[in-house]
Order: structure tokens, then C-alpha cells, then sequence
């Protein structure tokens, strides 16, 4: 029984990580493509803020392979359940900040790119704290 919880916990980290940063993507992919519209010369802009909720998924990836290697199952499914809450719920909110940042671009705003990086990295922040923090549990 035992065992089952540590498989669960990396189903989970790699789950919930990969859906978090489905739904980013996807929020921000939307604003850029409702941006194209508007201004097609600034893709360029629209696509790299789109990608960044995807780097969440990356972290549960890494997560799972560290979490692998652990001998306490039920230690494996307790971080697995929450690194990857936290790379979900990041991933999804950094997805909400791109969108915000992909609409002031298409709306002419185009000095907000660089802000826009900078607080889509703050949501990010907790989806790395999560990872080292597991990492050396």
C-alpha cells in the first residue's frame, strides 16, 4: 500500500505540473492570438510570453526524476502532491500576468514587455522554491 503513494506522488508532481502549464500556455497563447490581430509584427513578444507558464512542467519533470530516487514512499507523495499544486498554480497565474502583458504590447504599450517579464517571474519564484526546496528535503 505504501508503495502505491509513492507512484501516486509522481503522477501527481508530473500531473499537476504539466496541467498548470497546459493552462498557462494556453491563457497566455489566447491573448497572442487575440493580439495578432491587432499588432502581427509583435509575435515575436506574444510567443515568448506564451512559453513562459511551460517552464512549470519542466520543474515537475525535474521533480519527478528527484522524487524517484527516494526511499520513504509516503515522503514521495507528499512532495509530489505539493511541488506540484504549487508549479500548477503558478503556472496559472504567471499565464494570467503574460496575458495582462501580451494585451498592453497588442495595445501599443510596447516598454511593458520587458515589466511583464519581471512580474511573470514572481509566480515562478515559488514553482523554483518549491523544486529546491523538495530537492533537499
Amino acid at each position: 500500500m505504501e508503495l502505491i503513494l509513492g507512484y501516486i506522488g509522481l503522477g501527481c508532481v508530473l500531473a499537476l505540473a504539466g496541467i498548470g502549464s497546459a493552462i498557462g500556455t494556453t491563457i497566455a497563447g489566447n491573448a497572442g492570438e487575440g493580439a495578432l490581430k491587432k499588432r502581427p509584427e509583435k509575435s515575436g513578444l506574444y510567443m515568448v510570453l506564451s512559453a513562459l507558464p511551460a517552464t512549470q512542467g519542466i520543474y515537475g519533470f525535474v521533480a519527478f526524476f528527484i522524487f524517484r530516487g527516494m526511499e520513504n514512499p509516503a515522503t514521495v507523495f507528499g512532495m509530489g502532491v505539493f511541488v506540484g499544486l504549487v508549479c500548477m498554480l503558478s503556472a496559472i497565474r504567471q499565464g494570467q500576468v503574460c496575458a495582462n502583458g501580451i494585451v498592453g504590447i497588442s495595445q501599443g504599450h510596447d516598454n511593458v514587455f520587458v515589466q511583464t517579464l519581471i512580474y511573470a517571474a514572481l509566480p515562478e519564484f515559488y514553482a523554483i522554491l518549491g523544486l529546491v526546496g523538495a530537492a533537499f528535503a
